[in-house]
């Protein structure tokens, strides 16, 4: 009995710790989440940028940052963003592919909003000769 009431005290102040470790107020905002290049030509500039504010108060820990193909990259900090604080997100994508394209980035953290999609589309036209 006193193994069984032992260890619903030990769950109980687990649970509680964990409740409390977890910042429901705490946002990841992007000024945007979608980019747009249009038409661009062949062996251009594929760089893009997304900037993001830590809406919270507590430090904002993005966990991972995956694209949905290797054609795209996308570069992410790995230290802590402190309340108020703005950062970035960079992604480029590989222009040497013609044709359409919409790609998409996923961005998983300690946020509220812990999983945001962002996504990259445009058309690559072949370079004029």
């Amino acid at each position: 009995m006193k193994t069984l009431l032992l260890a619903f005290v030990v769950i109980f102040i687990t649970s509680m710790q964990l409740k409390a470790q977890s910042d429901t107020t705490l946002v990841i905002s992007f000024e945007k989440t979608v980019h747009d290049y249009g038409t661009i030509e062949q062996g251009s500039d594929g760089g893009a940028e997304f900037v993001f504010t830590n809406t919270g108060k507590t430090p904002l820990v993005l966990s991972n940052v995956r694209a949905s193909c290797g054609c795209t990259v996308p570069t992410w900090p790995k230290e802590p963003i402190l309340p108020g604080a703005k950062s970035s997100i960079k992604v480029v994508y590989n222009t040497n592919i013609a044709g359409n394209f919409h790609k998409s980035i996923t961005v998983n953290s300690n946020a509220k909003n812990s999983e945001v999609v962002l996504s990259i589309k445009g058309n690559v036209v072949a370079k004029k000769q």
